[in-house]
């Protein structure tokens, strides 16, 4: 994963989350606003409608103007410009808190214009109908009005966060998805920091090969070239011995620092066109030598074909497939057949053998970095599961797609479909 893609990943998700976090505000900030005004509004109504039912017990005509009045967020006063009866109110404010459906705790209180003083105060509790005495501060007071009373809501902001129950759930839901987001992001990050280590920690190490390996192959080359040498048959064989590993070492190395190319997105690829079925034909004759019992065949299709493909990876590509091929072939009798054909216009490289075939679960993973087929309790397949790794991503920057077909115990098929390709240059 690029720097540059993690950048952009965390602005589109900085900004995501600033996104979320506003427009969530919003809405609940805009959803109590109305649920406050709506609750405002079922107060006048009901406090409209006790004092109208007052009003006509006790023969009187209600005020014209400022006959309800919010003092504050949960605090109401209501002139009435008549003696109150306490019962008679308390019953009514019960009935119409009941209609409006308002089913809060509620506490009122009566001015009293002899004593100058709110009195009969009751706490009120709306469920099971129980009062209970409360004092008022002289603060509750209006010089402006005489007769009056005044109710307060103390349980007013319970009220409304029940009625935005799923506001509070969604708000909920999203501040969980922004601290999963976030912990996704310092996931990655660390992800990518050890990622980074391990990169450059095979670079170095395989860089620091490259010395050795040369330095033994000169060496190896001198041994296997010296007169004494030759002439012992089994200094011969050592020299040789030494040469081979050498260079399997070398190649090992090699897949290394081209997975690492290819993790960096460096790597190049030099394309022109070549010979398939001479390039093939090459690689196959000189596969054949690792072959002891058995057989290597390649059948061309009928018509010359040319592709345009870094020849470098491309055989790389072909000699990792078969090399799998040979390793992966436990029978007495090896037999890998390479054959092209021409299927809807694309060209089909497909290379097939009568090893011990891939399991369903197993071709899944096939493509995966370090990914190995199990082989059992035998261990002699080495390699670091890189190879068809490889392929994978050389194929993929050609545009080619790679695609296995086996069944366990008979054998395994790979298909390279190639869809740009040439009859002559």
């Amino acid at each position: 994963m690029s720097n540059s893609f993690i950048r952009r990943l965390l602005l589109l998700g900085g900004l995501s989350i600033i996104g979320v976090i506003f427009i969530q505000s919003y809405w609940l900030l805009k959803t109590w606003d109305i649920k406050d005004k709506e609750f405002d509004q079922s107060v006048n109504i009901v406090l409209r409608k006790v004092a109208q039912r007052l009003a006509a017990y006790n023969n009187t005509v209600l005020p014209k103007t400022n006959l309800i009045q919010r003092k504050s967020s949960n605090y109401y006063a209501i002139n009435v410009n008549s003696s109150i009866d306490p019962p008679i109110l308390e019953e009514y404010l019960f009935q119409e808190m009941n209609n409006q459906s308002l089913n809060t705790d509620f506490e009122y209180a009566i001015y009293d214009c002899f004593n100058d003083a709110l009195v009969y105060g009751n706490y009120c509790n709306i469920t099971n109908k129980e009062t209970k005495p409360t004092k008022w501060n002289k603060q509750y007071k209006f010089d402006d009005l005489v007769y009056y009373f005044v109710i307060r809501f103390p349980q007013r902001e319970n009220f409304l966060l029940a009625n935005l129950n799923m506001t509070v759930v969604s708000t909920m839901f999203s501040v969980l998805a922004i601290l999963f987001f976030l912990y996704s992001i310092w996931v990655i990050l660390k992800q990518k920091r050890l990622s980074e280590l391990q990169r450059d920690f095979i670079n170095n190490m395989t860089h620091e090969f490259k010395t050795p390996i040369a330095s033994i192959k000169i060496a190896s080359d001198v041994i296997a070239n010296d007169e004494k040498t030759k002439e012992d048959k089994r200094l011969s064989r050592y020299a040789q011995i030494i040469r081979e590993q050498n260079a399997r070492l070398n190649d090992q190395v090699e897949k290394v620092l081209n997975i690492a190319r290819m993790e960096k997105d460096s790597i190049e690829l030099k394309k022109e066109w070549i010979n398939l079925h001479e390039t093939l034909d090459h690689i196959v004759k000189a596969e054949a030598v690792k072959i002891a019992n058995g057989y290597m065949r390649y059948d061309p299709v009928e018509t010359e074909a040319y592709i345009y493909t870094d020849k470098l990876h491309f055989v790389n590509v072909i000699c990792n497939m078969i090399d799998n091929a040979v390793k992966y072939c436990q029978n007495e009798n090896i037999e890998v057949q390479v054959r092209t054909s021409l299927q809807n216009s694309h060209m089909l490289i497909q290379i097939e053998d009568n090893g011990i075939g891939i399991s369903p679960e197993d071709q899944k993973k096939l493509f995966d970095k370090f990914f190995r087929v199990s082989t059992g309790d035998k261990h002699d397949v080495k390699g670091f599961g890189l190879g068809l790794f490889y392929v994978k991503n050389i194929c993929r920057a050609h545009g080619w797609w790679i695609s296995v077909s086996s069944e366990v115990g008979k054998g395994t098929t790979f298909t390279i479909d190639i869809p740009e390709f040439k009859y002559k240059l």
